[in-house]
């Protein structure tokens, strides 16, 4: 057996043994599923590929080859629906977007592949010059190798992408599985970019295949039995190709590899080319890791700081990063959420967790946490005497305390909710947030990488960081309340005004009623009730329809329109009730584009306000004009008018209204119309003069 033959059996042993390992594990999600298939798959590839080295014929060869591409036809998609899946609190959301191009590349790639089984590989001839087969591909071999480039930069970017969004102890239990995963699909964009390149591939390169799988396999299998757990739920943001390091990654290493191995060909080859690619994916597999480790992080701070005479903690970097991560933040969890990923890279702890005490003062709640999730808080919930002998006396404390240093009973509650996941993790210790005296949360952190323990300069780290998160959250806090009261004040004043018309009409309909039996002989009676019910009826759907103005975008339909015609026609019935008191100055208007039936409604009702405030002597004068660029429409009145602070603060709000019936939405309905137009409204207002109001409306430019 050759050294090919011996990689590509060995890789295909230890796949097959991992294979067996995730079968008998009893968690069985569809992460779970995928990485058992897809490890299955890549080993059978390792077994065509051993086989192929020792066939005794090149014909066999040649069907052992194209039964390996056929294999690989499959691992697209599977993989694909693995790195979306993967760890993944919101792989819902994830396979919603990608589940029938998953679906599809499931079932017509080895539909494509088997409809050209024959033309997959087309050829084999051996070189005296390098000691091997060189294999030729057919058209539909490079198409399989396109797609399975594509589907190994999609993969890698979505594992990314959940790194990214794993923090603390999330990250620390599926770093090695992410990197296992990654070396298989490092070495299949490079194999599969050479195969294109060359239009072919060499027996040898294959064995590249097969040593990534043997690495893989064994970071995944390290990556489970250092946790023990196959998965943890992660919430990555929804994928942006721009943000992704490893797309522009591969995109430099296809023109690189690309110019290099033409470089290669034309200096007459490298027989150790192969071996080399190898050894330079161990060497980027291990920076990989050294680059993941926070241990290492943290050593290097620490040593800056001892030998070069530095504090540990640039403080104005520091008070930047948690003001630039709690400054846009408005909802309570999502803030927790943002500072427990800062205060874990910050001190470099696997173990984060901010506990809110609850409105009522009684309990303490998870808010966020980067090693404990809501399924698995169920066995840390606190009687209600030992939340009260907790809170009490972690509101007593000004200072971040050691955990480990204490036995109390408060102490060890507190442990109890933060347990300890290494043996030597350093001390667990607790930052209380305290507010004038009163406790509204505290943070403990732990399990520090490499088990260092907390110096005078983190502590007082940890008090600084402390006080900023007690603002911060005090500050949520205040900001949901007055949302809160805003909303129900809104509601309150909905509420108020139409049950008090409702209240109404139910009692014009009720006295009908109650009339009804001693009266329902007389046609008169019945005329009028008929007449009162569908006022009634009327009154209800016009209240309805002006309360849905609220909750609706303003939509125009524009037309050429005279604006004088429309002042006309729409205040015709007005005209006519109010008589002589009502004058117009219409001056000439260039044509505007309006909707007829929104801007009428504006008139109207700029009028019959005016027409209600100046009393029984008062006079109402409607004026139009052109002022510069604007068309102008001016309602004025010699009325009550409106005092200053009601034109401040309420004249165009809804809800805010000087009449004593009346919802007071007819002027806010009207500056979004105007405003929608493209326009604005003036007003002006004294108490006991009058009121006069300005729209201005833009006059189209004539085109050249």
């Amino acid at each position: 057996m050759n050294a090919g033959a011996a990689v590509a059996l060995a890789g295909a042993t230890l796949g097959g043994t991992l294979t067996l390992v995730h079968l008998v594990r009893p968690r069985r999600s569809l992460g779970h599923w995928m990485l058992t298939a897809g490890i299955s798959l890549l080993s059978v590839e390792a077994v065509c590929d051993g086989l192929a080295s020792l066939a005794p014929s090149v014909a066999g060869m040649l069907h052992l080859e194209r039964l390996r591409l056929l294999d690989l036809s499959l691992v697209p998609g599977v993989w694909l629906l693995f790195s979306l899946s993967y760890s993944r609190g919101n792989a819902r959301l994830s396979l919603r977007r990608w589940l029938w191009p998953c679906l599809l590349m499931l079932a017509a790639a080895p539909l494509f592949t088997g409809v050209y089984f024959n033309q997959l590989v087309t050829a084999a001839r051996w070189s005296e010059s390098d000691g091997h087969f060189l294999i030729t591909l057919g058209w539909p071999g490079l198409v399989l190798q396109v797609l399975l480039l594509m589907a190994s930069v999609l993969v890698l970017m979505n594992l990314e992408r959940t790194l990214r969004a794993a923090m603390g102890m999330m990250r620390w239990r599926i770093k090695f599985m992410m990197i296992g995963v990654g070396v298989l699909f490092v070495a299949r964009i490079y194999t599969s970019s050479q195969s294109l390149l060359f239009r072919g591939f060499e027996l040898p390169l294959e064995n590249l295949d097969a040593g990534a799988l043997i690495v893989g396999c064994l970071l995944m299998a390290l990556s489970v039995g250092r946790s023990g757990a196959f998965e943890v739920d992660v919430y990555p943001s929804e994928p942006i190709l721009t943000n992704s390091l490893t797309a522009l990654t591969a995109g430099a290493y296809l023109v690189i590899v690309g110019v290099l191995a033409k470089v290669t060909v034309y200096v007459g080859g490298d027989r150790s080319f192969a071996a080399k690619a190898f050894g330079s994916l161990l060497v980027l597999v291990l920076l990989a890791v050294l680059a993941q480790s926070n241990r290492l992080r943290l050593r290097a701070r620490q040593y800056v700081s001892r030998h070069f005479a530095r504090p540990m903690y640039d403080y104005r970097s520091v008070w930047m990063k948690f003001t630039a991560a709690s400054a846009s933040k408005v909802e309570q969890v999502d803030l927790c959420r943002s500072l427990v990923r800062l205060v874990a890279d910050m001190f470099q702890v696997l173990s984060v967790a901010i506990w809110v005490v609850d409105e009522k003062k009684e309990h303490l709640s998870l808010s966020a946490s980067t090693f404990l999730s809501e399924t698995n808080t169920a066995d840390l919930d606190l009687s209600d005497l030992e939340g009260q002998d907790l809170m009490h006396h972690l509101q007593l404390q000004s200072e971040p305390v050691d955990l480990e240093a204490s036995d109390a009973g408060w102490a060890v509650t507190l442990k109890r909710l933060h347990p300890g996941q290494f043996l030597h993790g350093g001390h667990r210790v607790c930052v209380p947030l305290v507010v004038r005296g009163e406790l509204i949360g505290v943070i403990t952190v732990g399990d520090r990488v490499g088990g260092i323990e907390f110096t005078l300069q983190d502590y007082d780290m940890l008090k600084c960081v402390g006080d900023h998160v007690t603002a911060a959250l005090q500050g949520v806090q205040l900001s949901q309340k007055v949302l809160q009261a805003k909303e129900l004040e809104a509601f309150q004043t909905m509420a108020t005004f139409f049950v008090h018309d409702l209240k109404n009409a139910a009692s014009t309909l009720n006295l009908m009623l109650q009339n009804l039996p001693e009266h329902y002989d007389d046609p008169a009676f019945r005329e009028d009730s008929l007449k009162g019910i569908s006022k009634t009826v009327t009154h209800i759907n016009r209240l309805i329809g002006r309360l849905s103005l609220l909750r609706h975008e303003q939509k125009l339909d524009t037309v050429d329109t005279d604006l004088n015609a429309l002042v006309n026609t729409a205040i015709a019935g007005i005209e006519q009730a109010f008589g002589p008191r009502l004058s117009k100055d219409l001056q000439p208007l260039p044509v505007l584009r309006v909707d007829r039936e929104q801007f009428s409604k504006v008139v109207t009702n700029l009028v019959l306000n005016a027409t209600e405030a100046v009393g029984a002597n008062g006079t109402v004068l409607v004026e139009t004009r052109v002022e510069g660029h604007w068309a102008v429409l001016t309602v004025s009145d010699d009325g009550c008018g409106m005092s200053p602070d009601f034109l401040s603060h309420g004249l165009f709000r809804p809800f805010q209204t000087t009449k004593k019936s009346g919802l007071g939405i007819g002027m806010f309905h009207s500056k979004m119309i105007v405003e929608a137009h493209g326009g604005r409204i003036a007003v002006a207002s004294e108490q006991g003069e009058g009121t006069t109001f300005q729209v201005f409306l833009p006059v189209p430019v004539p085109t050249q």
